[in-house]
């Protein structure tokens, strides 16, 4: 009798178990994912609320005046970056809410972090006509390529009383 042929396709097994396979697919996927999530959260900011026409016309009633930024360190010894300053309304209504964006570059001009805080509003309470405040605002999360210059501030949002 001749000796049978074995078939070769019957015994061999997959290098890798498709569970395994699967997994390792899935895995990747999801990490591609959250990388690209976490990119494109940081490359474009969430917009919020633009100025209106009302509010733009008037920005030249609200100054910000003695503005300075300074170095501290958190209770937890974290650097801190302080700007301080005032905010007066000049102009004849009173504002409830005053925004600044707060726009810090590195050292060829390039954006590197854009923050939206209230300066005028929310805990310190709104502008009367006339009035003056004191503001602070700060900042533990700056990128190592800040280039330490003072942030553009710029008025982001006005609510009116």
């Amino acid at each position: 009798m001749a000796p049978e042929k074995a078939d070769k396709t019957a015994n061999t097994q997959p290098l890798v178990p498709v569970p395994v396979a699967v997994v390792a697919i899935l895995l990747t996927l999801g990490g591609g994912a959250l990388w690209f999530m976490d990119y494109w959260a940081r490359t474009h900011p969430p917009q919020g609320p633009v100025l209106t026409q009302e509010a733009k016309a008037y920005v030249v009633n609200l100054k910000l005046g003695d503005v300075q930024m300074q170095a501290a360190e958190s209770y937890f010894k974290q650097a801190v970056v302080e700007i301080v300053g005032n905010v007066s309304n000049t102009g004849p209504r009173g504002v409830k809410l005053v925004e600044i964006n707060c726009v810090f570059h590195d050292s060829y001009g390039q954006l590197v972090l854009r923050e939206r805080v209230a300066i005028a509003g929310r805990k310190a309470g709104g502008l009367a006509p006339g009035e003056t405040k004191k503001f602070r605002v700060a900042f533990d999360n700056l990128p190592p390529s800040w280039n330490q210059s003072m942030p553009q501030l710029v008025i982001a949002q006005i609510l009116f009383e």
